[in-house]
């Protein structure tokens, strides 16, 4: 008998159904840009990242309120640094020139943003890391949490790892403010199979771990349908665990594992009728940039 030559990772069907044209929103990591990016191929309505790549799951949940709300950035929400103005929220593919450049570029996102959460049938949420960056010099227990540090000095930043209690605690209330604010939202956790080498190799696995179980907490404690939890961690760890799998710098997943979590993911939340609508939607928009077919 030929031995197995990977474990596979069990993937159950998701409490919910996606049709060609439903609204998604995905936010956190650049692992949730590729399944954005996939997703829009196949016909589906996507707001990808509006506050851009977003890590920790602090950033996430600050810039969800912000999108619930339609809440506006504001001039003290904002940093200048290298010529550029930068917003503590958001990544530096939002920085401008000009203070009122960056406010309304953030803005336009949030607004944007906030329309398509209202109409959402899925958000996706994947989170990258459990480390934190808080602005230091703040009065005693008036810390902030950073979604970038935009290369200011290190020294007005504390890194610290986040707790589970404290992730657990923080999306309690959100996930009740999501459901209150759009009743027909599904909320999809992922954590991104990323790996943050930057913290060495038993920092970036503690990172993970607290993750996980904090998205362990938040299903036990909201059993209802509409909060699930989807491997992709898993799939690309444990069942492809191949350096074929990774990109040249053998920390993000290849384009080709990318497209295995994806399709893992659409057996788990689409028909077969929905599966072949949007591989043909793909097919055609791979056609129209010139790349290869698979």
């Amino acid at each position: 008998m030929t031995p197995a030559l990977t474990t596979p990772v069990a993937t159950e069907r998701l409490p919910f159904t996606l049709a060609v044209g439903d609204g998604i929103v995905t936010v956190g990591s650049c692992f949730a840009d590729e399944m954005a990016s996939r997703l829009a191929d196949g016909g589906f309505s996507v707001e990808k990242n509006p506050f851009g790549t977003l890590y920790n799951p602090a950033s996430v949940a600050v810039a969800l309120d912000y999108l619930i709300d339609d809440r506006k950035i504001t001039a003290s929400d904002l940093v200048q640094h290298d010529g550029l103005w930068h917003s503590w929220y958001h990544h530096g593919s939002f920085s401008r020139p000009s203070a009122d450049e960056c406010l309304e570029v953030c803005n336009a996102g949030i607004n944007m943003a906030h329309k398509a959460l209202a109409d959402a049938r899925l958000l996706m949420v994947t989170f990258g890391t459990a480390w934190v960056f808080e602005l230091s010099g703040q009065r005693p227990g008036d810390a902030k949490i950073v979604s970038n540090c935009h290369k200011l000095p290190s020294d007005r930043f504390i890194r610290r790892l986040m707790t589970v209690d404290e992730i657990v605690a923080m999306w309690t209330a959100l996930l009740d403010r999501l459901h209150a604010f759009n009743p027909q939202l599904s909320v999809l956790f992922t954590v991104s199979p990323i790996r943050h080498m930057a913290d060495g190799a038993h920092g970036n696995q503690l990172s993970k771990s607290v993750l996980l179980l904090a998205i362990d907490r938040l299903s036990a404690l909201n059993p209802q349908s509409s909060i699930s939890y989807f491997p992709a961690y898993e799939i690309v760890l444990d069942e492809l665990r191949d350096y074929r799998f990774f990109a040249s710098d053998m920390t993000h997943p290849s384009e080709l594992a990318a497209d295995i979590v994806y399709d893992r993911l659409e057996q788990c939340c689409m028909s077969p009728a929905t599966r072949q609508l949007a591989h043909n939607n793909r097919k055609a928009a791979r056609r129209s940039r010139h790349i290869p077919l698979r």
